[in-house]
């Protein structure tokens, strides 16, 4: 059975695919390799409402391999392009390498995936004229054929910013969290989540092909909605999404993510009295113990 039919336990709407268990044995007896980790970004992008912060999210079609229905924030692989120089208004290479934990390319790929991902799957870009400023309108038809044109890989985003003249605004994220996908997984990311303002003039839309549906939510009527099992997520989406939740305007999230810990979480499998026992250190909610029959 694939992840794509995956359900929410009772309880919670935790993504919790059926052939994980089978897997895990694999791992624990040596007949399993896990895959080496693919690098992706994702960007948690924040607006104020009287009511508080909300989040841009989108849902999973059903049909997705990996995650299929579960609902996750614009995100996704970093191309090996995005590792290109560009123009930058925010802090230097090396700043971004020690904030992330790697090199300074690697961490320019990274940064720079995060926007452009944020681009693709949602029409919203961080970037300007000038240091100063944010474009204030991605819509039209020239920048659709630009947007589809960075999906296709047919154009990189250095190559993108660089014929439109604009500058990266990654002064405009912050770095908040990091989560590598179990070693059991067959499909696996490390993902470097960030969290960003929408910024004023520009407008959020569906322009993902792997999404059916996007919201703006308040991330604790999002994370109700998983605790009562009706909104399908991964560990590390609800995770960041409490977080969010003690923050009363987006400038504030903006402003605590300088002190977020970006020391990754992995998940951890072993056998206890005759289960097995799947954890994420420093996540007890997601603690899950499974008969191995």
């Amino acid at each position: 059975m694939s992840s794509s039919s995956s359900e929410p336990p009772a309880g919670n709407g935790q993504w919790y695919p059926s052939e994980w268990p089978e897997r895990i044995r694999a791992l624990a007896a040596g007949e399993l390799t896990p895959v080496t980790p693919r690098r992706a970004a994702t960007v948690m992008l924040l607006r104020d409402s009287p009511e508080g912060p909300a989040v841009h999210m989108l849902r999973r079609r059903a049909s997705m391999a990996f995650a299929g229905g579960a609902y996750a924030y614009p995100g996704g692989s970093v191309d090996p392009r995005d590792a290109r120089a560009v123009d930058a208004a925010g802090p230097a290479a090396i700043w971004w390498a020690e904030r992330l934990g790697t090199d300074e390319a690697t961490a320019r790929a990274i940064v720079c995936a995060a926007v452009r991902e944020t681009f693709e799957e949602s029409g919203v870009l961080l970037a300007g004229s000038d240091p100063r400023t944010v474009v204030a309108d991605t819509t039209g038809e020239d920048w659709e054929a630009d947007r589809a044109a960075l999906v296709a890989r047919e154009l990189s985003f250095a190559d993108f910013l660089d014929r439109r003249g604009l500058v990266l605004r990654d002064d405009l994220l912050g770095a908040w969290a990091r989560w590598i996908t179990p070693e059991f997984e067959a499909r696996r990311y490390d993902t470097y989540f960030f969290v960003a303002a929408l910024p004023e003039g520009q407008r959020t839309r569906n322009a993902s092909t792997e999404a059916d549906r996007t919201v703006w939510v308040r991330p604790e009527d999002a994370a109700a909605g998983y605790d009562r099992g009706e909104l399908l997520m991964m560990p590390p989406t609800i995770s960041t999404l409490r977080q969010l939740t003690p923050y009363g305007t987006a400038a504030e999230a903006l402003a605590a993510a300088a002190e977020r810990d970006m020391a990754p979480v992995l998940a951890r499998a072993r056998l206890a009295d005759g289960e097995i026992v799947l954890s994420w250190p420093g996540h007890d909610e997601f603690t899950k113990r499974i008969d191995p029959a």
